[in-house]
């Protein structure tokens, strides 16, 4: 009841889809994802669109040139026809850089920050080690373990030779 209530008030002509985008097509705009890109990568070899956009006067004049033919070209001319349609070549895009000394750089912060941390819970946040874990206590404990024979068919007093008064060999 609510909805049919709601759509008299409003009207059908309101909720049409096409009204919308009529009232909306000055605002509609094309996302830069759905338009051809320049990339520079060796798996892609011949991007979209060339690497200039606009071409200035003399790059023009070039282009023109480009149209006759190529031995009349000089080894610059035909490297900024290169250029023109390409930012890198292969020899720049497998040039090796020097990205893994950041890399390396940073897993050393890190890991000093890391030992750091490690260091101050040591002293500040961890308290001392329990006396439970001292060799007094441990032998302590193993003794009276064998005085109580515990697990004596397969486990601890098993291992232990009472006639001899040492550990089985």
């Amino acid at each position: 009841m609510l909805s049919s209530r709601l759509l008299s008030l409003v009207g059908r002509r309101a909720l049409s889809t096409s009204a919308c985008l009529q009232g909306h097509a000055g605002v509609v705009k094309v996302e830069s994802y759905s338009l051809p890109i320049y990339v520079d990568r060796r798996e892609m070899p011949l991007p979209d669109i060339a690497y200039t956009d606009s071409l200035t006067a003399e790059q023009k004049a070039l282009k023109e040139k480009e149209k006759g033919t190529w031995a009349s070209l000089s080894v610059n001319e035909k490297l900024e026809l290169y250029r023109i349609k390409f930012n890198e070549t292969y020899a720049d895009m497998n040039k090796a850089s020097s990205e893994w000394k950041t890399i390396f750089g940073g897993i050393l912060l890190l890991m000093g920050v890391t030992g750091f941390i490690v260091i101050w819970q040591r002293k500040y946040v961890f308290g001392d080690v329990p006396h439970t874990l001292s060799e007094e206590w441990v032998a302590a404990q193993t003794k009276r373990m064998l005085d109580m024979r515990i697990d004596p068919i397969e486990g601890f007093s098993a291992k232990w030779d009472y006639d001899k008064n040492e550990w089985k060999k």
